[in-house]
């Protein structure tokens, strides 16, 4: 929940009408803030991995993520199935 609230600019905006309404000196320190956090925003948004990838490499790739798994998992139960781990009673 913390960085919902780190990466909200909600709590920012409203500090600002804050200080319009009351005709504040403080104005022009918020709109620093706020514009600190949207740089700060935008920073991580290009360094999260794939969003150089268009949304349809990323549909692609997730589809065949998708099927590499269906695969194992069909080698899995192929091979539960022959019995080959079953540990010989003693």
């Amino acid at each position: 929940e913390k960085d919902v609230h780190e990466y909200s600019l909600l709590p920012l905006v409203h500090d600002i009408i804050k200080c319009m309404d009351k005709d504040s000196q403080d104005v022009h320190q918020e709109l620093a803030k706020l514009k600190v956090k949207i740089q700060e925003a935008r920073e991580q948004i290009s360094n999260m991995p794939g969003i150089e990838s268009s949304p349809l490499a990323q549909q692609q790739q997730l589809a065949t993520l998708r099927e590499q798994v269906r695969t194992k998992n069909q080698l899995l139960q192929k091979y539960k199935s022959l019995c080959m781990f079953d540990v010989p009673k003693v």
